[in-house]
């Protein structure tokens, strides 16, 4: 394994997709916001237990691998474009087709949690209030255990920043790195969570500590086929 601390010169390259500074920034916030450690995410993504803490805090490495990037981004439900990956190429469409005013959006499969991306139309995430395109997430719904209100193949919208101060809603939540959508009800006197599935055939999970549950973001949309 190379030592952390050592650069190549492609390490010392610009980075691709935005300001190196910027994206450190960005990949603390991440932490921050998950309760990751520094050391586990390290060890997440095969490195040693410092790596992530001196690429934040020291720059070094210049800038995150391709694979360490893709894992980080998938880790964290967010775009890669968030941690330096230069944006996919437009599709080659004529100026007067409808998809030249689509927005591609990072798109995972929550079952398999295996990823591509999905074109949807601007001015549609431009009408979801406070909500930034750069944050969202789109996942494609697997099962029957939020039916009826969630069937098999609907497409929701997550917004990732949207992850920390739980309250009634469906979140897509990591347990047990498996993904999985669930509503959420927030006591309001104790704050604990009950985790609900919408079909009465699965078990829901009262008294759960907000702290404990790793929350990638909430639903802010859902899209179905006709």
């Amino acid at each position: 394994m190379r030592n952390s601390s050592s650069s190549s010169p492609e390490q010392d390259r610009p980075v691709p997709g935005g300001d190196e500074a910027e994206i450190r920034q960005t990949l603390e916030r991440l932490i921050r916001a998950s309760g990751d450690g520094y050391a586990a995410l390290s060890r997440l993504i095969g490195r040693n237990p410092a790596y992530i803490q001196q690429y934040v805090k020291r720059g070094v490495p210049r800038r995150l691998s391709e694979q360490d990037r893709r894992r980080l981004a998938q880790h964290f439900g967010v775009s890669e474009t968030l941690l330096g990956a230069l944006p996919a190429p437009p599709p080659r469409i004529s100026p007067d087709s409808a998809r030249h005013n689509a927005v591609e959006i990072p798109r995972i499969r929550v079952a398999r949690n295996d990823a591509d991306s999905v074109l949807l139309d601007r001015a549609l995430l431009q009408a979801l209030p406070n909500v930034h395109d750069n944050w969202l997430t789109a996942y494609q719904v697997e099962g029957d255990a939020m039916a009826p209100t969630l069937r098999e193949g609907d497409l929701v919208l997550v917004d990732t920043a949207d992850s920390r101060a739980l309250r009634d809603g469906i979140y897509v939540l990591e347990i047990d790195s498996n993904l999985m959508v669930k509503r959420l009800s927030v006591n309001p006197a104790t704050r604990m969570v009950t985790i609900l599935s919408d079909n009465a055939s699965y078990p829901s999970f009262t008294d759960c500590d907000p702290a404990l549950l790793r929350a990638v973001g909430r639903v802010v949309w859902l899209g179905r086929a006709v």
